[in-house]
């Protein structure tokens, strides 16, 4: 069995995809999660490319956002689009991803996934609210792997 099929249990996957569909029930961004087991590449690097294979830079706002993790490699990383990056303040990625961080060294995966995505997903909602007449799901709410 590969480590990334690992590194959540079934029952934590649908309690991460539900925070995902919870964090974009208030905007019109999106949120990934991506799990692979290995890359040779920095953790920010891979995700920005993961980012470009998932298409998340293809969202009418460009506010996509991604949460990378490289089990093995004991990486983790968020990418956010040039919209939402564009808007959010100095230091809100870091600290978002400290705190995802800070919950991971305790072997809480998937709380610090859904506290993330939580947090990610109100500070969408301050700038990208939801739209009752034209808003769609551009993205799939489902966990990548590789």
């Amino acid at each position: 069995m590969s480590k990334n099929k690992e590194f959540l249990t079934p029952q934590e996957e649908k309690e991460v995809v539900a925070a995902i569909a919870t964090a974009e029930t208030n905007t019109s961004g999106e949120i990934r999660v991506h799990i692979e087991n290995h890359t040779e590449k920095p953790p920010l690097e891979r995700a920005q490319e993961v980012f470009q294979l998932l298409e998340m830079d293809k969202t009418a706002a460009r506010n996509g956002v991604l949460f990378y993790v490289g089990v093995t490699d004991k990486t983790f990383a968020i990418v956010g689009d040039e919209g939402i990056d564009k808007v959010v303040e100095d230091g809100f990625w870091n600290s978002t991803k400290d705190a995802v961080i800070s919950q991971f060294k305790t072997g809480k995966f998937k709380d610090g996934l859904v506290n993330g995505i939580l947090k990610a997903g109100e500070r969408l909602k301050k700038y990208f609210p939801y739209d009752n007449e034209g808003d769609v799901n551009e993205l799939p709410d489902e966990i990548s792997k590789s």
